[in-house]
C-alpha cells in the first residue's frame, strides 16, 4: 500500500483548505489542517470537524487557527497503513466525526441497471449475465436521457409495469424520490490506509467509488471528500430489506483522505465536473480499473442534498452524503458470467484530481480492527483535554 503526498494529496497540493483528523497517541483524535509546512493540530480552535463546518466561516477559521505542528504529511500518511502502523506515532483517521453518514443510491443509470440485475438474479452471481441480457432487451434505449420524476419517466414506468419489469430500483432511479439511506453511525467511518470490511458470508461484493459531500446543519454544502461505499451485492440482491446488512458492517464506510472545504480553489461546480477513478489490485496480480464521471449523475448534487436535509430531516451536527456511483463492475474475475467480487487483500484506490486518493485494503468485518471509539469516547476525551 503506497501512501505518500504525491499519490494522496490533490493535484494542487495544499493550495486549498484541507481538513483531516489525526489520532495522536497519548492525546486522542485531533482536528488538523494540512498546509505546505506540515500537519497542524487546530483542535483548540475547532474541537470537532462537525463544529468547524457549522461555524459561520469555516474557511476563515481553518486559515486563521495557528495550531500545533504535529508532523509532515508524508510521515503521518506513511504511518496510516493498517499493515505497517506504529501505534506510538500519529496516523490519519476519517476526516469527519459527529456528522450523520448518509448515502444516495442508484443515482447513475449504469449502477441503476446493475441494482435491477441483482434484484432479478436474487443475489446469485451465476444468474447475473442472463438477467443483464434480458433486461437490456426489454428496456432498450438510453435511460440516461430520462429525467427522474418527469412525465417521460412516468410513462416508462407504466410501460414497464405492464410488462412485469418494474423494479424498486427503477422507482428510485427515475421516480421523483431519490433513495437516501444511513450508511453507518457517526464516528464509524474509517480513513485512508485502514482496512475496509466485508461481511464474512458475502461471496459477491464490490467497491463503490464516490464523492462525499459535507453539509452543515443549515443544509449548506461546505466541502467534499472521497468515499468507498463498500457494497454486498448478494445480500442486497436477495432482498432490499437487507440493505442495512449489505451496507453497514465494520469497516464498510471509508472516507478520506481529507475533507476539502469550498473556497476560491474548489467549489460545487468542481464536484459536478469531477472524474473519480478506481483501481483494485489483487493479491494474485489481478488489476481492475474503472471510473465514475459526476457529469453523468441523474440528479444534480444540490437536488440530492435538498432531499436529504430540510423541513422533514434535520441534522444538528450536519451530515455527509455519498453521492452514488456509476461504477458497477461486470468483468469476470474468476468464473465466466459471475463478474467481479473482492478477494481478501485487495488494495482499493479511489482518486480524483482535486480530492486526492483514498487507499484501503480489503479484509473481513469480523477480523479487521474493531470500532470501539464512538461519540461518547470522543466527548470524554475532549472534556479531559479541557476542550468542551
Amino acid at each position: 500500500m503506497q501512501l505518500d503526498p504525491v499519490r494522496c494529496l490533490p493535484d494542487d497540493g495544499c493550495a486549498g483548505i484541507l481538513i483531516g483528523r489525526v489520532w495522536r497517541p497519548g492525546v486522542g483524535p485531533s482536528v488538523a489542517a494540512l498546509r505546505d509546512g506540515g500537519v497542524f493540530d487546530i483542535t483548540r480552535a475547532a474541537p470537532t470537524v462537525a463544529g468547524l463546518l457549522n461555524e459561520a466561516d469555516p474557511v476563515a477559521l481553518a486559515k486563521s487557527a495557528a495550531g500545533e505542528r504535529i508532523g509532515d504529511v508524508s510521515e503521518i500518511l506513511g504511518n496510516s497503513a493498517a499493515a505497517a502502523r506504529d501505534p506510538a506515532r500519529p496516523r490519519f483517521l476519517a476526516p469527519i466525526d459527529l456528522q450523520a453518514v448518509k448515502a444516495a443510491g442508484v443515482t447513475f443509470v449504469r449502477s441503476l441497471l446493475e441494482r435491477v440485475v441483482e434484484e432479478q438474479s436474487r443475489g446469485d452471481p451465476a444468474r447475473a449475465a442472463a438477467v443483464r441480457e434480458s433486461l437490456a432487451a426489454v428496456i432498450g434505449g438510453d435511460l440516461s436521457a430520462v429525467k427522474p420524476g418527469s412525465a417521460e419517466a412516468a410513462r416508462l414506468k407504466e410501460a414497464l409495469q405492464k410488462r412485469g419489469m418494474w423494479s424498486q430500483y427503477l422507482e428510485v432511479g427515475i421516480g421523483p424520490d431519490v433513495e437516501i439511506f444511513t450508511k453507518c453511525p457517526p464516528m464509524a467511518s474509517v480513513g485512508t490506509g485502514a482496512d475496509i470490511g466485508l461481511h464474512p458470508r458475502s461471496v459477491w461484493n464490490n467497491p463503490e467509488p464516490e464523492i462525499v459531500l459535507a453539509i452543515n446543519a443549515a443544509g449548506d454544502i461546505v466541502g467534499a471528500s472521497l468515499g468507498n461505499d463498500v457494497n454486498l451485492r448478494d445480500f442486497e440482491g436477495r432482498s432490499a430489506l437487507l440493505l442495512g446488512k449489505a451496507k453497514d458492517n465494520n469497516g464498510s464506510s471509508a472516507i478520506g483522505p481529507f475533507l476539502r472545504l469550498f473556497d476560491a480553489t474548489f467549489s460545487l461546480d468542481d464536484v459536478r465536473r469531477a472524474e473519480v477513478a478506481l483501481e483494485v489490485r489483487g493479491p494474485e496480480g489481478y488489476v481492475l480499473n474503472g471510473n465514475s464521471s459526476l457529469s453523468m449523475i441523474s440528479r444534480d448534487p444540490a437536488e440530492i442534498v435538498g432531499q436529504a436535509i430540510g423541513d422533514t430531516h434535520q441534522y444538528p451536527d450536519g451530515l455527509v452524503l455519498f453521492l452514488g456511483t456509476m461504477f458497477a463492475p461486470i468483468e469476470d474475475r474468476d468464473r465466466p458470467g459471475e463478474g467481479f467480487t473482492h478477494k481478501l487483500g485487495d488494495i482499493v484506490t479511489i482518486a480524483s484530481a482535486k480530492l486526492g486518493a483514498l487507499v484501503n485494503r480489503v479484509g473481513r468485518s469480523d477480523e479487521i480492527e474493531r470500532w470501539e471509539f464512538g461519540a461518547l469516547a470522543l466527548m470524554r476525551n475532549l472534556a479531559g483535554r479541557g476542550l468542551v
